[in-house]
């Protein structure tokens, strides 16, 4: 039930691996061995998944990856090639055993809850929750964070475009020759039509997830030009129509005289060969001249830009209906990475808490619940953080609340509606819960993100979204860090 499927643009994500047990860093290997040492490698810990600032400066993130997190879990296990290359690199003292134990392991006793794929999720607030033998959830560190950071960050640089554009304009992600390699251009296709892009350039992405095919044409084809002579055919049949062949030429003169109106330039035919517009002239079309966005520009055609430039583009005016977006939107250059952690909060029934003098780093001890408070306007207002065994709150039933790294106390608010904020995805090993096709992921993250409260999407200066835990959970952390000191 809910295997992660190959191709097709579903949720498991897209294109199958093979196991990526060895897509780690070195140091879990030397943490696993200690454990295994030790005797503590069955011992049940627990494992939280978040990031401690929102991107952008932004006040929300999108949580995305889930899907080939999970099937990267589900084919989880050493290969004897793997343990052959372990016993090369690891120190020659490493007891033969410990090699032989992890042929064994795999993630059969391993379950993890999230938040569903595409949800709207805040700082500090766990995106994915994983329980299992401390040595098995310990070697899946660093594979689940590379799996959610870039994935996450994309969507969210996307989605902020989508607010930035409106939503009547179309966008079309067109990253590839500019993106972190052939995987980086695959995940930023995927990743960004979860956030709310409309199209691709990626012929592959759009084979391997079922992602709608957009493109213009390079300077190049402008260029191989030299008269109107060289143009052949001259007429061409409407896309999808029975009607007789339309003279393209006429046509282009049509919209050539439209666009040197809007431009208040004089008409001259000797312009037809060479017009590929990069940016429209600022003062008319609204798009700074000092930017250099790519893509051809004309009525019902396509500009590139950031998140700088495209509000201009819903000035009134302009007939650009699709804006193109490539490195901006592919290499995220205001804040290249999440910063997802990986951090442990309980082992044995034993809350752990890191100690740092970086109030920012300090983890929130303990298995929890996350719930999402909704106020009376239909908003998310706030995220409770609870222990496992706390009663729930209550719609219309006052709760008390601790804010998150605040020092000015306790405060108290009545929610109008609560919701629990993860589900379980995989139980021991096996996937538990129905996976989305990519777009239903998009869907949902397009909804998620129109409930969300216009002072928190605000592209600048958002207001912060509130993140708190309950009494309990405040008495226990204070409890904590009193008794490290």
């Amino acid at each position: 039930m809910g295997e992660p499927e190959e191709g097709g643009g579903g949720g498991g994500g897209g294109l199958r691996r093979g196991s990526l047990a060895l897509l780690t860093d070195l140091y879990q290997f030397t943490m696993a061995y200690g454990y295994w040492r030790g005797g503590r490698h069955r011992e049940p810990a627990h494992f939280e998944l978040f990031f401690r600032r929102c991107p952008f400066q932004g006040a929300f993130a999108h949580c995305a990856g889930l899907g080939e997190c999970l099937a990267f879990l589900r084919a989880f296990r050493f290969s004897p090639a793997d343990i052959e290359y372990l016993e090369s690199v690891l120190p020659v003292t490493t007891d033969k055993a410990f090699f032989d134990y992890l042929l064994t392991v795999d993630a059969s006793e391993v379950s993890v809850s999230s938040v569903p794929e595409g949800s709207v999720v805040f700082s500090k607030v766990p995106l994915f929750q994983v329980k299992g033998p401390l040595l098995v959830v310990q070697l899946l560190e660093t594979t689940l964070l590379c799996l959610v950071n870039y994935a996450s960050l994309v969507a969210t640089n996307a989605a902020r475009f989508r607010l930035a554009a409106g939503p009547h304009k179309k966008l079309m992600e067109m990253g590839l020759r500019r993106a972190q390699g052939p995987d980086g251009g695959l995940s930023a296709s995927r990743y960004s039509y979860m956030g709310g892009f409309d199209f691709t350039s990626n012929v592959l992405a759009g084979k391997l997830y079922g992602i709608p095919l957009r493109g213009t044409v390079a300077h190049s084809y402008v260029s191989s030009f030299t008269s109107l002579a060289e143009v052949n055919p001259r007429s061409l049949l409407p896309l999808g129509s029975k009607e007789e062949p339309v003279d393209f030429l006429s046509l282009v003169e049509t919209w050539l005289s439209q666009v040197c109106q809007l431009l208040h330039v004089p008409l001259d035919q000797e312009w037809h060969p060479k017009l590929l517009c990069r940016s429209p002239c600022p003062e008319r079309a609204g798009i700074p001249s000092h930017r250099s966005p790519s893509g051809q520009w004309g009525p019902g055609q396509a500009v590139g830009g950031d998140q700088v430039l495209v509000p201009d583009l819903q000035q009134a005016g302009n007939e650009i209906d699709m804006i193109g977006v490539g490195t901006h939107l592919v290499t995220c250059p205001l804040q290249p990475s999440l910063g997802c952690v990986y951090k442990l909060v309980e082992v044995n029934g034993c809350p752990r808490l890191k100690v740092t003098e970086d109030k920012e780093k300090a983890t929130i001890p303990g298995s929890k619940v996350v719930y999402r408070l909704w106020d009376a306007a239909g908003f998310p207002c706030m995220d409770l953080l609870a222990l496992e065994e706390e009663s729930p709150p209550r719609a219309g039933q006052e709760v008390e609340f601790w804010p998150l790294g605040g020092a000015e106390g306790a405060g108290k608010v009545t929610p109008a509606a609560v919701e629990i904020l993860h589900r379980v995805y995989l139980k021991n090993g096996q996937v538990c819960q129905p996976l989305p096709s990519l777009l239903e992921i998009r869907n949902h993250a397009l909804a998620s993100l129109s409930k969300l409260n216009p002072a928190h999407k605000r592209l600048q200066e958002p207001e912060a979204y509130q993140v708190a835990m309950t009494e309990k959970l405040h008495i226990l952390l204070t409890a904590l860090q009193r008794d490290s000191q």
